[in-house]
């Protein structure tokens, strides 16, 4: 018997005699129905014993944690074990369809009042309360912002009613087909017709490629209230689906919980086996495809199937699967080095083989390379590949793979206790649908110790080659914007020549040691003190460095930092709007003394980071580290600001990135209004505008030297510290580091006259076409509003946000079916004075854009004409309040208010202030906010519509 606590629970007449006698409730369930096999039982490795793993009476599997991070707070699924491949013919997308109508009404609930309840309960839905379906499985997922037994009830009463009492009303279902179609046409991407053309070529006549979630126009368009109800009644039942409660609560109340509302679920359909995803023929060989779209980059990917090896979950298992990993990384490592050299072949390779369900195995080498280079990188992928295989590994290759994995299991065995509940969730999950047994970080770490002396270049080749599909007369796949020279037979032609072809042997890597451990005499603390609000201790070097920190134990053994050094986008001009835009890719130049591939090497196993951003008026690094690596972690980005590498690596990268985001610039709606709205809003300021190609292909890595190396020498910089650290060694790591750097300035600059953002006094609407599919839209409409400073007017406007995605959600997608998630934003400006703006948005079908503004115009002016109804309110407020109330549940929270505590200290009492601002807003407020911002008349109004098309109304907008 395995130590994790197993259960089973009777209805709730018999549930405390249950509990007192735990072996007659055994005896029930095995009279009743069966017990599962939950994969601990076979297995030697031993299950973490917080996991509370039960069965009711009727079948019903559930697993309960109790965990406390964050505090306060519970995770929920409801795992029903039926998907796509459980649909028929007749029936493709009716497991998405019936995932739909889970949240669409119910016996007790009526439509709309599902979400309307969670809501009230502060469940935003989309980001608290959403739903999937996959080939195999839908998942119900709920995230509770407080850990209430009234609200964990109202949510399991919720899931009760989605898993056994939907009515299947027949205008519901009507509109729900609106929905779903528009979301299958808001999916229908460059990217998702390149995945099915792959799945077609790879997998041919298997279920599952004829069986994605989405289904078929025609049948969802088709499905009505039985046969909605016969699907349903058939997949949705208790012995085919799992409760998962994770969160701040007491496991045993819970059990009674999921007792009292699931014990009566029944099914009287008969249970089915879900289909076979195959077949997958393991002899399919020698085939080639060709897929040609303009906004693909350029991949060449060789596959070969074998048959699933189903290993089960035991602590020899495990071995070999790191054995594997290990040998994968280090092929891979390869493929990184040859792809950051100073002439690389391609843009980046890996080798892989993945299970395809429990139907087989398939083994890939995927190399993407620059246009018209395929066959360049194809010879050097190819030629790593057989180099691998034929010459194995040396020591230090393994070691190097070895103590990355090391570092990654010592660092979750110290954050064992602070493991958050998504992660237990996720833990939970695997169980039910991987069959791998949830053991604790502690014992992980333990067996790794255990035999990683004994994991040799040849243990690992011995791994990899069992599970390793020769790639012998491979299936040969190539996608791009232009077809390949020579079309299908010079693919293979190419293959061919690189595994017949001599081999060089590989180059070890040379024995380096970090540089950058001596900045000069440690620099003097001038001022020390701690704020009094949310205790911040704050600190000033005498060269002018800041330092904020707050320490914490939300996350064991883990610190968040942050720098933030003077400059950003602050330092971009109308004359020379790309003057930082290399900032993102500096790190591929690596430091001066160290390549970024040296640095890869030196680094392993180690927590640290250096990748630049460049945000509005500042540069920033963020990282994770620990404690024992923070010295390390300064000391890394002393040595960025002051020896960065500009090697051309990094150059080589930027283009690589340009000649990616040019090509999909125009692939979908969204692409195209995201990348011309800020021209149009500016009127062509070129700050806020996106230059041409060309423009971003003349950059140098000399011109971004000259424009932010001032800033990397002279510039403010204000740390932040987040975590379970040691405050005074923090201190002590700064002061060695950033801290005995010659002075600095002291303040981050006004940029004075950077702080003006124009926004057009242009209303007319303007047409935008996109490449993409020809029945999608988009509309969007942006009104001018204000900066953050008045904080009362930023909540206001923020709760605004809500009310309005609330109303447009119930106006366009459940009255009109017209988009599948309408986007609502507020953005107040910190940084441009008096700019601020409000958005909506929205995807939908291109023949019915004047339906679509006739809706989202006409639910704004609502908003104008009457005060906010007292259920939206309350629906838009609790869940704002709830996130406020847990802001400071995670590092990542903290880290908001410590980042900027010297130079923004007002930012502290703004949070603490806004619970009860919030709380004050009125209806009324929310009515003259609205009135002083959404007048319709001063919208911006874009339309996208497919290049060549025009709305129907075109004479009212004209061209952009």
């Amino acid at each position: 018997m395995t130590s994790v606590v197993i259960r089973s629970l009777l209805p709730r007449a018999l549930l405390a005699l249950v509990l007192a006698v735990l072996c007659s409730a055994f005896s029930a369930l095995s009279a009743q129905s069966p017990m599962v096999d939950w994969a601990t039982e076979g297995s030697d490795l031993q299950p973490d014993p917080a996991f509370v793993l039960g069965q009711l009476p009727n079948g019903l599997r559930y697993i309960v944690r109790s965990n406390d991070t964050p505090q306060d707070q519970a995770e929920i699924r409801l795992l029903i074990r039926a998907g796509s491949l459980d649909e028929t013919q007749d029936e493709r997308g009716f497991a998405h369809f019936i995932e739909h109508m889970g949240f669409n009404g119910s016996e007790n609930l009526p439509e709309g009042e599902m979400v309307a309840l969670l809501e009230r309960g502060g469940i935003a839905f989309g980001r608290d309360a959403n739903a999937t379906t996959s080939h195999e499985d839908t998942l119900f997922r709920l995230r509770l912002p407080t850990a209430r037994p009234e609200l964990i009830d109202d949510a399991l009463m919720v899931l009760r009613e989605a898993a056994g009492s939907l009515t299947f009303d027949g205008e519901a279902i009507e509109r729900e087909k609106k929905i779903i179609l528009s979301e299958r046409r808001v999916r229908d991407t460059y990217r998702q017709r390149n995945s099915i053309d792959n799945l077609a070529f790879l997998y041919p006549g298997a279920r599952f490629t004829e069986r994605l979630p989405i289904g078929s126009a025609e049948t969802v368009a088709g499905a009505g209230p039985e046969d909605l109800r016969a699907f349903w009644s058939r997949t949705y039942r208790p012995d085919n689906a799992a409760l998962i409660v994770v969160g701040s609560i007491d496991p045993a109340e819970v059990e009674q919980q999921i007792a009292a509302r699931f014990g009566d679920w029944a099914s009287p359909a008969p249970a089915t086996e879900q289909p076979s995803p195959g077949p997958i023929d393991p002899a399919l060989a020698g085939q080639t495809d060709v897929y040609l779209d303009p906004s693909l980059p350029e991949r060449v990917t060789i596959a070969r199937h074998g048959a699933w090896l189903g290993e089960q979950d035991t602590a020899a298992n495990r071995r070999t699967q790191l054995e594997r990993t290990v040998g994968y990384r280090i092929v891979n490592r390869r493929f990184l080095r040859l792809a950051r050299s100073k002439r690389p072949p391609f843009r980046e390779a890996s080798l892989s083989t993945r299970d395809v369900f429990e139907a087989a195995r398939t083994t890939r080498l995927t190399v993407e390379s620059s246009s018209g280079k395929w066959r360049q990188a194809l010879l050097a992928a190819a030629g790593e590949y057989r180099r691998a295989l034929s010459s194995g590994f040396t020591q230090a290759e393994v070691d190097e793979q070895l103590a990355i994995i090391r570092n990654a299991l010592q660092r979750a065995a110290a954050a064992s206790e602070t493991r958050t509940h998504a992660d237990l969730t996720a833990a939970a999950l695997a169980l039910l649908q991987d069959r791998r047994v949830p053991t604790a970080p502690e014992s992980d770490l333990a067996r790794f110790e255990a035999f990683a002396a004994e994991v040799t270049p040849e243990t690992v080749m011995k791994a990899l080659a069992a599970e390793l599909v020769p790639l012998d007369d491979p299936l040969i796949r190539f996608q791009g914007a232009t077809a390949p020279g020579g079309g299908a037979e010079a693919l293979r032609a190419a293959w061919e020549e690189a595994m017949a072809g001599p081999l060089e042997p590989s180059r070890p890597a040379q024995d380096a040691s970090f540089a950058y451990t001596e900045f000069g005499p440690p620099g003097a603390v001038v001022g020390d003190t701690v704020e009094p609000l949310l205790g911040i201790r704050t600190v000033r070097f005498a060269n002018g460095v800041r330092l904020n920190m707050k320490r914490t134990d939300l996350e064991r053994g883990q610190v968040r930092v942050e720098m933030n050094l003077d400059g950003g986008k602050m330092l971009d001009t109308k004359d020379d709007p790309l003057r930082t835009a290399m900032v993102p890719v500096l790190h591929y130049g690596g430091l001066g003394a160290h390549d970024y591939d040296e640095l890869q090497t030196l680094l392993a196993g180690r927590n640290v980071g250096y990748r630049w951003a460049a945000d509005e008026e500042t540069f920033r690094i963020s990282a994770v580290t620990t404690p024992g690596d923070l010295l390390l972690q300064f000391q890394l980005l002393a040595a960025s600001l002051t020896d960065p590498g500009f090697r051309r690596q990094a150059a080589a990268q930027f283009r690589r990135d340009t000649s990616i985001f040019f090509a999909r610039r125009e692939a979908t709606p969204a692409n195209v209004v995201r990348n011309r709205a800020g021209e149009v809003l500016s009127d062509g300021d070129p700050r806020f505008s996106i230059p041409p190609e060309e423009a971003f292909r003349a950059k140098t890595l000399e011109q971004l030297r000259r424009a932010i190396g001032d800033r990397l020498e002279h510039g403010a910089i204000e740390i932040g510290l987040v975590g379970n650290f040691d405050e005074d060694r923090a201190i002590g790591a700064v002061a060695a580091t950033l801290g005995a750097l010659p002075p600095r300035e002291a303040e981050f600059r006004p940029y004075a006259e950077n702080r003006g953002r124009p926004f057009t006094s242009d209303r007319s609407a303007r047409v935008l076409h996109h490449k993409g599919a020809a029945d999608q839209a988009l509309l969007r409409f942006t009104w001018r509003t204000t900066d953050d400073r008045d904080h009362p007017e930023h909540l206001r406007l923020e709760l605004l946000e809500r009310v309005v995605r609330i109303v447009l959600m119930e106006t366009l997608r459940e009255e009109l079916g017209q988009t599948y998630t309408p986007g609502v934003n507020a953005s107040q400006s910190q940084v441009h004075d008096g700019y601020g703006t409000f958005t909506i948005a929205a995807q939908v079908d291109a023949a019915r854009i004047g339906d679509a503004r006739t809706a989202m115009l006409g639910a704004v002016r609502r908003l104008l004409e009457q005060p906010v109804p007292s259920d939206i309110l309350l629906r838009a407020r609790t869940p704002l309040l709830e996130e406020l109330d847990n802001a400071l549940s995670t590092n990542a929270g903290w880290m908001n208010l410590v980042d900027r505590a010297q130079s923004r200290p007002e930012q502290i009492a703004r949070f603490l202030s806004a619970p009860n601002t919030v709380e004050a807003i009125t209806a009324a407020e929310l009515q003259a906010t609205a009135a002083r911002y959404l007048d319709p008349g001063l919208a911006v109004e874009f339309v996208v519509v497919p290049e060549g098309a025009a709305p129907a109304d075109k004479e009212s907008h004209p061209e952009t």
